[in-house]
């Protein structure tokens, strides 16, 4: 794919290095790949037969990064992702995430990691993300946390997810504090939730974060499937209903439809090779319910996205306004 050069990142706790030096990498040491493959189906809507195929199917285009969950599906994503990973364990780059409920208090964390562990069946992870801010958290303290696991060899990195650009910096200072430092975000990101353009992007860019977004194809929306009358999570969860409830954001799902049958290429594969084209050199989440729908999505691993194209596909929404209040002078 285009333009898939990775952000570097410290290889371990407090060591920063700029964009370019270094990568993420696995236990034995290979880059990670340019896309990530979210186990949020698995042991839900994907059965465990349906979630090994797509597993096995994920690690044969190349797939060595892989993100769940201490709350997706009642913790059986973490359990099945635990036993696919366990006979390669040093190929795989493992991400999990705590505090999304409960607040991310020393306490609370805490019990969810070591829940998460036994689940996986791992004494270590690659990556562990703060799932989301609580605006009554001690970052010190549940830094603090972090940085000590760390030390243990408990946690390789350190990420966060549903982070404002000015949330991951103030917890960035407090992090650097205690000789360690944020190393992934995870924002939302896909063609008609771009929001992260503004700031969150520009800054993974400057500070020298990886990123690894999710929603890449909108709940579904960008696969084309709502406006040919499908179902799925906009029309089975109230909360996808509503993010992408405005008239324009369905007529850029069908804009891209257009371009995909001009194109031939699935409209779920242009969705990721976008997301993953932005100079911040995004790793997409990639997730599916069956490894039929899968495919489309692998595909954008090796899809070339040109130039031209990639501006045709980004003409479909527009553009969020710049952070400032001079938006006259922008």
């Amino acid at each position: 794919m285009e333009g898939q050069a990775r952000l570097a990142l410290p290889l371990g706790r407090g060591a920063w290095q700029p964009a370019g030096m270094t990568h993420l990498h696995s236990l034995d040491g290979a880059p990670l790949s340019s896309l990530t493959f979210g186990t949020m189906q698995f042991g839900g809507r994907a059965d465990a037969d349906e979630s090994r195929a797509m597993y096995d199917a994920a690690r044969a285009a190349g797939i060595t990064h892989f993100d769940t969950a201490t709350g997706y599906t009642e913790g059986a994503s973490e359990t099945l992702l635990g036993q696919f990973v366990a006979g390669e364990r040093d190929a795989v780059f493992v991400a999990t995430k705590v505090g999304y409920e409960g607040g991310a208090g020393p306490a609370n964390i805490t019990a969810q990691f070591e829940a998460s562990l036994r689940r996986l069946g791992m004494e270590q992870v690659d990556l562990l993300y703060l799932h989301r801010w609580h605006d009554d958290m001690v970052l010190e303290e549940t830094f603090g946390t972090l940085a000590r696991w760390q030390d243990q060899g408990r946690i390789r990195h350190i990420g966060v997810s549903n982070y404002a650009a000015w949330q991951v910096m103030k917890a960035q200072g407090v992090a650097a504090r205690l000789g360690t430092r944020i190393d992934v975000i995870q924002p939302m990101y896909n063609l008609v939730k771009r929001q992260a353009e503004v700031e969150i992007l520009p800054m993974a860019l400057d500070q020298g974060l990886s990123v690894c977004p999710y929603s890449p194809l909108g709940g579904g929306l960008l696969t084309g499937k709502y406006a040919a009358g499908g179902s799925g999570r906009l029309t089975e969860d109230a909360r996808y209903a509503a993010r992408y409830a405005p008239g324009w954001m369905h007529e850029a799902a069908v804009g891209l439809a257009a371009l995909a049958a001009q194109t031939g290429v699935a409209p779920a594969t242009l969705a990721v090779a976008w997301a993953a084209a932005h100079p911040a050199r995004p790793a997409p989440i990639i997730s599916a319910r069956s490894l039929d729908q899968l495919r489309p999505s692998l595909a954008a691993a090796d899809f070339v996205l040109t130039p031209a194209l990639h501006a045709r596909i980004t003409a479909l929404s527009p553009a969020p306004a710049p952070a400032t209040d001079r938006l006259e002078e922008a």
